[in-house]
């Protein structure tokens, strides 16, 4: 069973940054599609960013130019820059990893952000 696990949460003040990490000792995230997702309080579940294993990313469209996604292939993690947060940011962030070819996909149980003055 193979599980991720993020760190980084925290809260912080509208236009305050964090950056989240995941990591999984059992896989490498280089051979998967690996994101980023959250569920805003209020608001449905929603993908935040994604990155192929050919290095393509998509971003949500409110998060563009503020939220920067990396893989680092040498430690084995992904990472979430997030900058000038807002209070329609906060929610609990969730890291997948996922292998579209044989459907196979993993998850990290989630980690609170707080955008609040």
């Amino acid at each position: 069973q193979v599980q991720l696990v993020e760190s980084g949460g925290g809260a912080v003040k509208p236009g305050g940054s964090l950056r989240l990490s995941c990591t999984a000792p059992e896989i490498t995230f280089k051979f998967y599609t690996m994101g980023w997702y959250r569920r805003p309080t209020g608001r449905a579940r929603e993908s935040v960013a994604n990155l192929t294993s050919d290095n393509l990313i998509t971003y949500l469209d409110s998060v563009m130019g503020r939220f920067t996604i990396y893989r680092d292939d040498g430690k084995n993690t992904l990472d979430l820059e997030m900058k000038n947060l807002q209070p329609w940011d906060a929610g609990v962030y969730f890291c997948g990893a996922h292998r579209t070819r044989t459907g196979r996909e993993y998850w990290g149980h989630g980690i609170q952000v707080v955008v609040s003055s």
